[in-house]
């Protein structure tokens, strides 16, 4: 059964840093182009980064370029989102995606099939 399940998120003061996982299970996490999303109160979902199954391509929207960054560890079946100097604005809850095809650059085009359950992230002094 495919299954994705986040973790990591938390409290954290503006210009600080956080460290989400998204624990893949039911496929094989290098075979498979995973994507993050978050959603604000009020606001639609939006993706922030993605990388596809071969890690070739790793994209991020401009609003996290330089502060995010996407990795994995196949050993443990998991991808992560280290975020640095976070701020207000990126208080969401974050999700991460199964993407069907790959990684394109433009986020309109990443196609979501699966979700996990999402972790808030509050950034707040």
């Amino acid at each position: 059964q495919l299954q994705l399940v986040e973790s990591g998120g938390g409290l954290a003061q503006p210009g600080g840093s956080l460290k989400l996982s998204c624990e893949v299970s039911g496929f094989t996490p290098e075979r498979q182009s995973i994507g993050w999303y978050r959603q604000a109160p009020g606001k639609e979902r939006e993706g922030i980064s993605c990388q596809s199954s071969s890690g070739g391509s790793t994209n991020y929207d401009d609003s996290v370029k330089g502060r995010f960054t996407f990795s994995r560890d196949s050993s443990k079946n998991t991808v992560y989102l280290q975020m640095n100097n976070l701020k207000p604005e990126d208080t969401a809850r974050y999700y991460c995606a199964a993407l069907e095809g790959g990684c394109p650059r433009r986020i309109s085009l990443w196609r979501p099939y699966h979700w996990g359950q999402g972790t808030q992230v509050t950034v707040s002094s």
